[in-house]
């Protein structure tokens, strides 16, 4: 146990740590537990990539962390995760700034949106919480290996899921009907993105073993939080006051909300620790599908066909 709970703040599960020697990039950091992962991570002395899709959203943000904290080293760059155009644009630009990269965050997500493809012709959840992430991550291995060779310090990649993750379809994945608009129901579809999430770490962190380099690969439910991620005029569910009277009795705060992402990304307890799941910043237990190998390699491999044939369309 890690002696934190599901009340600890981002804040109190990295107190006293050190980051002044990292970089890290964050995705979605324009709101939510995005906004409160990069200034603590900020306040904690890490350089911080907030990657985003509105970058003029993202500035106010990085004005007001530099607002609180004068010291802190905060840059934005703009990343578009339903667009593979947009990932590699942001992983070749990444690549040739100079930066090194010791933690990369994989958080921004949408939550039960009606049917829609993203640019790329994928199921819209699919796309910006699962592969947008999938790709930037397979983009950015090279600079993160290079890093942790180079600074001797261990590489982490950490994978925003959700509990959400054992409510999706039957099967788990519609591997075959991903952009079938007659079998999509919006909420099984995000949990279909959040099990992807957790299967992608947990194959990652088989391989990154197999490879022998000094990177781990992690995933994690951050709790039950009300944020602006959860729209009733788009989920067609509880109306947005009714849902915050309710959060204040059972919910995550913001500050909570953040802090299993803080805690996997910086704390010396996660050291070596890798394909795992975490909940209150603790280990927790997946479900059985997300913790099955085969199925994991399946994902992977039907991943890595959605890339090529998209690289493919663009040669």
């Amino acid at each position: 146990m890690s002696g934190f709970s599901s009340t600890s703040t981002a804040e109190e599960v990295t107190q006293g740590i050190d980051g002044t020697a990292l970089t890290a990039i964050v995705t979605g950091t324009t709101h939510g537990i995005g906004t409160e992962t990069a200034r603590v991570l900020a306040l904690r002395g890490v350089h911080v990539i907030m990657a985003v899709r509105n970058t003029i959203a993202a500035k106010t943000v990085k004005e007001a962390i530099l607002k609180e904290i004068s010291t802190a080293n905060v840059d934005v760059m703009e990343l578009d995760l339903s667009s593979m155009t947009s990932v590699r644009k942001f992983a070749s630009e990444f690549n040739s700034s100079g930066f090194p990269l010791n933690i990369l965050i994989n958080n921004a997500g949408i939550l039960a949106t009606p049917f829609t493809l993203s640019k790329d012709n994928i199921e819209l959840q699919f796309a910006t919480n699962y592969l947008g992430h999938f790709l930037l991550t397979n983009l950015l291995l090279d600079i993160m290996k290079k890093s942790a060779r180079v600074s001797k310090k261990e590489g982490r990649i950490i994978n925003v899921s959700s509990n959400g993750h054992r409510y999706t379809y039957s099967e788990g994945i519609l591997f075959d009907k991903i952009n079938d608009e007659s079998s999509y129901e919006s909420w099984f579809a995000y949990g279909q993105s959040k099990l992807a999430n957790i299967l992608h770490a947990n194959q990652l962190a088989r391989y990154l073993k197999e490879d022998g380099v000094n990177i781990t690969a992690n995933s994690l439910h951050p709790g039950a939080i009300i944020t602006n991620i959860y729209k009733p005029e788009i989920s067609g569910s509880v109306p947005t006051e009714l849902m915050n009277k309710f959060g204040k009795l059972v919910m995550k705060n913001i500050q909570q909300g953040a802090a299993t992402t803080c805690y996997v990304a910086l704390h010396p307890q996660v050291k070596g620790i890798s394909g795992e799941f975490f909940s209150d910043s603790n280990m927790d237990k997946a479900s059985s599908l997300a913790t099955d190998p085969v199925f994991a390699e399946k994902l992977w491999d039907f991943s890595m066909k959605l890339i090529d044939s998209n690289t493919q369309e663009h040669l």
